[in-house]
This record gives C-alpha cells, structure tokens and sequence, in this order.
C-alpha cells in the first residue's frame, strides 16, 4: 500500500523536489479552473513503510460514498499535519468524484468547511490534502468501528443537533441575502453575516435591504418576511430558543409550495435601488490586479 504526496507534502519521507510542479489547474479531467491557492503537483511514491501514518479507512467502494483511504502526512516547508485522501482505483465513483471534490472544495471559502490545501493527479493517482482534524468528523465518530473509536455521548449528541440548527440559519440567511457567512472584503461592520442580519431583524421596514441585490426585487415580500423570520429564529444565541428541525421544515415546505411569479408581480423599488447602487459600487471598486 502505497502513499502518495501532493502539495508540498508527504507521509513521513521527504520527496524529491525534481518532481514538483505548481499549477492552478488541472486540464485532464476538466476545463474549470480552481482556486490559485490550490496545488496541482506530480505525485512521489514512498514506500510502503510509510504507510504506518495511516489514521484510518474511510468508507470503501462497498459502502455508499466510498472514495477510498485516509493517511496523516506532514507539508515539508512548514510541518503542517494534513490528511491526505487516496482514491481507490476500484472504486465505483471514481474519476468524478474526485473532480466534482476537487472543484467544490478548491471554490469554497467557509469557517465550518475543511480546507483543501491541494490535490494531486498524475497517472492512475488521485489524492486529495486537506488540512487535519485531530478530532474526526462526525462520520468518524458515528460510523467508525476501529478499536480506538471515541463514542459520543448522549449530551454531546444533543449538542451537536441543536448547533446544526443554528448553522441552517447561516446557510439560509446566505440564500436570502446572496451574501458569504463570512466576507472579509466587506466592511467590518459586515464581514459577519449573522452580526450584520441580526440588527436588521429588529426592523421590519428594514427587511428588504437584506434580499439579494440580485434578485432586483423579484421575490414575494410575504415569503421574504416569512424566510427571514425562520432564519433570525435559528441563528439565536441561545440553543434552547431556536426551532425544531421539524418546525423548520414545515414552515420551509410551506415557503417552497408558495409560487411566486414575477411577471404577475410588481418589482419591489427599494430592492432595486439597492440593486442599482450595489452596482454601482461594484462598478467603482478598485481593481486589486490593476
């Protein structure tokens, strides 16, 4: 068994800086390019020795989702503990998956999401590197059956079920207001979704300056009220004043039976000025490449 480094990094054994190559994209399997922080680097092969910094298997080609397994290894400049995913050759999602993970996550930009420090592709080789949770997911918690798995208890179960509400809210705000959970290109004032939305909630009147700009005020001002209100509810501080899930869902229900057509609707003019005028900064924003 063999493992193989990507993005400056290896499993315990140095590799040989004749093979290293960077790039930002990866032409064999898809014409989109990734992120520029992504590493596209030829791929070392270390002996099998090396495979002793194996953490775990991970869901193999016999169980829905397999991709293959996961290693710990070390980045070489900066020591930096990565869990580096190899594609098992036989597996039954093969090839696309490893693209679709490789566009997703290189694409993503989000404090609750791993981190994709690179990947590599040469040959029959797939690897992914993300950064390393010493703690495991919480398919690792549930689901692995090594000997040194960490149950969960029913407290910490709990706790995780009332935090996924309120990370709903977050994902739900950014539906409504086209906006990042978190955007450091904003002011400071903005940079937090939920901190920007939640003064907001306050006011009613105030409500349509959180749609989506985009939207230039195509939307029901009902179903704009009522999406709001389920998201203020499920980003509250304190976990027993969130929702059930399952009064999340009926409410949501309700919402996406509710069609709204725009053509038999007025556009609402406070949306679309705001619209114009976010345009309008866009338009006179400085360009940091020129």
């Amino acid at each position: 068994m063999g493992c193989f480094p990507c993005a400056g990094g290896d499993s315990s054994t140095k590799r040989s800086s004749k093979n290293k190559r960077n790039d930002t994209t990866h032409n064999d399997q898809s014409n989109t390019k990734t992120s520029d922080t992504v590493k596209v680097e030829k791929c070392n092969e270390v002996k099998k020795e090396s495979a002793q910094d194996a953490i775990q298997s991970s869901v193999t080609n016999e169980r829905e989702g397999g991709f293959g397994k996961v290693f710990k290894g070390k980045l070489e400049d900066s020591d930096q503990i990565v869990a580096i995913k190899q594609l098992d050759p036989d597996g039954l999602q093969g090839i696309r998956e490893f693209v679709v993970e490789v566009l997703t996550l290189s694409m993503a930009d989000h404090p609750n999401l791993v981190k994709l420090i690179g990947y590599c592709a040469e040959g029959e080789q797939r690897l992914l590197v993300y950064e390393y949770m010493p703690l495991g997911s919480l398919e690792d918690h549930l689901h692995d059956d090594g000997p040194h798995r960490k149950r969960l208890d029913w407290n910490t179960r709990m706790k995780i079920a009332a935090g996924a509400a309120r990370g709903f809210g977050v994902v739900l705000l950014e539906l409504i207001t086209g906006r990042k959970a978190i955007d450091n290109t904003r002011s400071a004032a903005e940079q937090n979704l939920v901190a920007w939305a939640r003064p907001l909630f306050k006011d009613r009147r105030k409500f349509s300056q959180m749609a989506d700009p985009v939207l230039e005020g195509q939307y029901p001002v009902r179903g704009l009220y009522q999406a709001l209100a389920i998201a203020a509810m499920c980003v509250q501080e304190q976990p027993n004043m969130r929702p059930l899930i399952a009064d999340v869902v009926t409410a949501l229900n309700y919402l996406a039976s509710q069609k709204y057509d725009p053509l038999s609707n007025p556009v609402h003019q406070s949306s679309r000025r705001s619209s114009r005028t976010q345009r309008s900064i866009d338009e006179n924003k400085p360009n940091p490449d020129m």
